[in-house]
């Protein structure tokens, strides 16, 4: 977008000088009066000139804000995301430290049966 811009620009003043001088050039009129004429022109082409870079500047701030905007928004949808993952697996690991705990005692139980046992078959 602001390479159309630029070559509006770009044409603009362009077009500004070939006229001028073919102004000059074919205009029946005296110096002094040429001299205005081109001074309210270039007055003109300086105006033009201005208006265009500021609408240019006011979209670049649009799209400016707009970016921020969105990376705002990003932001707090991914420290959401981050708080979700970090609360699931807090969930996680404390299912895995039940089970482990779970594990340990029917572990620690089967031992304790297969030496009960044990005992039970020396004693016979």
């Amino acid at each position: 977008m602001s390479e159309r811009c630029s070559d509006f620009v770009k044409g603009l003043i362009l077009g500004g000088i070939l006229g001028a001088v073919a102004g000059v050039l074919y205009a029946p009129k005296s110096g002094k009066e040429t001299r205005e004429d081109i001074g309210k022109k270039a007055n003109e082409w300086l105006i033009r000139a201005k208006e265009e870079y500021d609408k240019a500047t006011e979209k670049s701030k649009k799209i400016y804000d707009a970016t921020v905007k969105k990376i705002k928004d990003f932001d707090i949808s991914a420290k959401e995301s981050m708080d979700k993952i970090a609360g699931r697996a807090e969930d996680i690991v404390g299912q895995g430290i039940e089970t482990a705990q779970d594990s340990k005692g029917r572990f620690k139980k089967a031992i304790e049966a297969g030496v009960e046992a044990y005992k039970q078959e020396k004693e016979a």
